[in-house]
């Protein structure tokens, strides 16, 4: 049977005395008003087409598993919604007495301070060292089934805060979905795969922007070799924009990992997609000059029309929890990431505000923009 749409699939069943107008009546009943009753019902639509074909038990299997494990995650990760999280990636391999370990234990100290939950792989080396210095209340453990070498650290063992998965791509899946900024530490294939596989997802738009912090030890060159690299033979050749490498910054502390996140979150709060108009959440009102200057400096992110501030976003179906936020709304090109987090740096700078005066460094933050 051919790939096709639900609808045309619902009216199919109909056709051969099926009576899928009791699932939309089950539905009603297991979670009746739900604003999401028409994607479970397509979900059940598609579980259905695939019985129908019935041509495979290994995909089927596949299926089951992971739906499984999104429902577990799913259920798990709700009692942690309203908390931030920071995913941390590194080496399994790195020993007690490396530099690096000592300082991913400050940077999950430093989090925890911050009110900032720990997530990484649940492993040992660099994930059991930012998980030391979290503790168990602020550290979430993401590990993965293997035969060899991947096994939970002593913070999460054992505890309601270790997930297990057994597919890849979930596990990654939420690593990105939960991360408000990640950090990556050096490490080996894995590592190097987890951080551009993030800058992708990011650079595409097919994640949300969140600050992706580069975390090396005093004096270490691991990322700024990878940075040299990146640099020489990717921006030079064309393969990416140069403002792509926005998207990450170095840093070579604990302090200066947690300051760079929270600056990403000074005023900016968060963002998404409505009727075609790209929406950034903000917590503070920006004031009239800066609105100028984002016109005037970042039309290049613009399909047309102008950057318009909302202050009240209770009418267009936002949630009540981010009702009360102001909003930058504008018709986002979709591309050029990279921009996107210039036009946040900026927006985060205190003087742009309304009721703000502007300084020295706003003013001469401002002339750079113009001049560049």
């Amino acid at each position: 049977m051919p790939h096709q749409s639900n609808e045309h699939l619902f009216n199919h069943f109909k056709e051969h005395g099926i009576d899928l107008a009791a699932v939309d009546q089950q539905l009603q009943l297991v979670a009746p008003g739900s604003p999401n009753l028409p994607l479970y019902r397509d979900m059940l639509l598609t579980v259905l087409r695939m019985a129908h074909d019935d041509s495979d038990r290994w995909n089927a299997k596949i299926t089951l598993q992971a739906l499984r494990e999104l429902d577990h995650a799913f259920r798990t990760l709700q009692r942690y919604r309203g908390r931030r999280k920071v995913t941390v990636f590194g080496s399994a391999r790195t020993p007690m007495e490396h530099p690096m370990y000592a300082l991913a234990r400050e940077l999950g100290a430093a989090l925890a301070h911050a009110e900032l939950m720990v997530i990484t792989g649940a492993g040992g080396g660099i994930m059991a060292a930012a998980h030391e210095g979290a503790g168990s209340d602020h550290s979430l453990g993401f590990n993965i089934t293997l035969p060899f070498e991947q096994h939970a650290n002593a913070t999460v063992d054992g505890t309601d805060r270790l997930l297990p998965f057994h597919f890849f791509f979930i596990r990654k899946l939420f690593f990105v979905k939960e991360a408000d900024a990640l950090v990556l530490c050096p490490g080996g294939f894995g590592t190097l795969d987890e951080a551009l596989e993030v800058l992708t997802l990011i650079q595409t738009g097919k994640s949300p922007l969140v600050p992706v912090v580069l975390l090396d030890s005093p004096g270490g060159t691991f990322w700024q070799d990878c940075l040299a690299f990146i640099s020489r033979q990717l921006e030079e050749n064309r393969y990416i924009l140069p403002s792509d490498l926005k998207l990450v910054r170095l840093v070579h502390s604990a302090d200066d990992a947690v300051e760079e996140i929270n600056q990403f979150y000074r005023n900016y709060h968060s963002s998404r997609w409505l009727n075609n108009q790209f929406v950034i959440r903000m917590q503070h009102r920006l004031s009239e000059a800066a609105l100028v200057d984002i016109e005037e400096n970042f039309a290049d992110l613009r399909l047309s029309g102008h950057f318009q501030q909302h202050a009240d976003s209770g009418a267009e179906h936002e949630t009540g929890s981010y009702s009360h936020l102001t909003r930058l709304t504008f018709a986002f090109t979709g591309r050029d990431q990279g921009r996107l987090r210039e036009l946040i740096d900026f927006i985060n700078l205190s003087e742009n505000w309304a009721n703000r005066e502007p300084t020295h460094s706003t003013q001469r933050a401002r002339e750079a923009l113009k001049a560049s």
